[in-house]
């Protein structure tokens, strides 16, 4: 296969595989999953804050389906996820890899479609 199929079906998958598992993890935010409230008193900001994290993780997700919209999308579950990279290491503790893969695998999208940024100039 030549290298520009491999990116192109490549990026695809991995737009796929992120923003399913965006869609799920805001998803489970908005829905009020035990889970997720007990994570969300924690961090102790309040629960609006977990609807306020589940809608942005949403809205990422749907982005990177929109054309000439994928670096919009990409870029709030770039920034979400450093914010919840820091939010491990500093207040609630536990493992940050899940977020950090979700932060490289974000980055990777953002910069797939980097193009999109001289176009909305």
């Amino acid at each position: 296969m030549e290298t520009g199929k491999l990116w192109f079906y490549g990026g695809w998958v991995l737009k796929i595989v992120v923003g399913l598992v965006f869609l799920a993890a805001g998803g489970s935010k908005l829905a009020g999953v035990e889970d997720m409230v007990a994570v969300f008193d924690q961090i102790g900001f309040g629960q609006w804050f977990r609807y306020v994290t589940g809608i942005i993780e949403v809205v990422g997700a749907v982005l990177l389906f929109v054309p000439g919209r994928a670096i919009y999308g990409a870029g709030l579950l770039v920034v979400t996820m450093v914010g919840a990279v820091l939010t491990h290491l500093v207040l609630i503790g536990g493992s940050a890899v899940p977020a950090l893969v979700l932060l490289i695998l974000s980055a990777i999208i953002a910069w797939m479609h980097k193009d999109q940024m001289s176009k909305a100039a």
